[in-house]
């Protein structure tokens, strides 16, 4: 059994190169969800969708969130009654948002919607929430809070961080069935996602990060830095304005504490020597996922660096 933390892009990426290598049935995606946020009056899950719609082979190429295909002829239309201008969903997309809304306030748990949700589309592989409660990652810059959504979309993740925080972290309980998924995985991954608003709120969920110390799983994490700078989003500025270094060194220094290995691109081979000092096991391989073979190669060395051949 594996199961992956993920974030959303570049998370859902690394699953489609897992789910080549290994069963989808044996996986579970415990998926971030301190960026789902109410949009047009409806429940929108960011990275629970991205990952599901990766998986489907439904998702947009080009972007890597959305639906390849997806019309903009709802969110153009309410325009003019002055909703958002700058945070596009899509018309199928919607029709997923409006699905999970009505089935969340008929009372369904957030879990069994996002598995319905999953299963509509023809995905094998388990996806469930970190938590069934409302957690809201919260971002402070110099100027104050921005709403999350208005951060990553509106600002394009430009603007210096210097505080994060989960608002309603304090009562969320793990989703039923996520302790178990840690405690029975053989493997537990770290996607590459970033570490701080995508696994961060995921490890922040009490009874996550205890589960993760006490389970017989490898836990293994991938890098989502390269080379000093990041392919996707803002990792690269948030490590730099909350005081890090921008490097793979600095994720791996992140999640010493609740990791066995990690996984870096060769072109930051010369960190390899740091990060073994922290006390974690350093596997080197090409990290960039530019094709569906390599997200499947790099699927692979990841289950190499815990010890697995699939």
């Amino acid at each position: 059994m594996y199961t992956v933390l993920s974030g959303g892009v570049g998370a859902s990426r690394f699953l489609q190169g897992l789910v080549q290598v290994v069963p989808p049935r044996d996986v579970t995606v415990i998926s971030n969800t301190g960026d789902d946020v109410e949009m047009f009056g409806l429940y929108v899950a960011p990275d629970v969708d991205i990952v599901t719609y990766a998986l489907a082979g439904a998702v947009n190429p080009a972007t890597g969130w959305g639906l390849a295909g997806d019309t903009l002829a709802v969110v153009g239309a309410l325009r003019r009654f002055g909703y958002p201008d700058w945070f596009n969903l899509g018309d199928i997309d919607l029709a997923t948002c409006l699905h999970r809304t009505r089935l969340l306030r008929e009372g369904m748990p957030y879990h069994a919607v996002t598995a319905e949700i999953a299963a509509a589309w023809n995905v094998e592989v388990r996806i469930t929430p970190m938590t069934n409660e409302r957690v809201t990652t919260r971002i402070f810059s110099a100027d104050g809070e921005i709403p999350f959504q208005e951060y990553m979309v509106r600002l394009r993740g430009e603007a210096d961080v210097r505080q994060i925080s989960f608002d309603g972290i304090e009562s969320a309980k793990p989703a039923p069935g996520v302790l178990q998924a840690i405690s029975d995985a053989g493997v537990v991954i770290f996607a590459p996602s970033n570490p701080f608003v995508s696994v961060g709120p995921i490890l922040a969920v009490p009874g996550i990060s205890e589960a993760l110390a006490s389970t017989r799983a490898k836990k293994v994490g991938v890098s989502p830095i390269i080379a000093g700078d990041v392919v996707k989003g803002p990792a690269a500025r948030m490590l730099r304005s909350l005081g890090h270094e921008v490097s793979a060194l600095a994720v791996a220094k992140i999640y010493a504490a609740s990791l066995d290995a990690f996984v870096i691109d060769e072109q930051d081979r010369a960190l390899k020597p740091s990060i073994e000092a922290l006390g974690l096991e350093c596997y080197v391989c090409d990290t960039m996922m530019t094709s569906d073979q390599r997200k499947a190669e790099l699927a692979a060395d990841t289950l190499a660096a815990a010890g697995v051949r699939p």
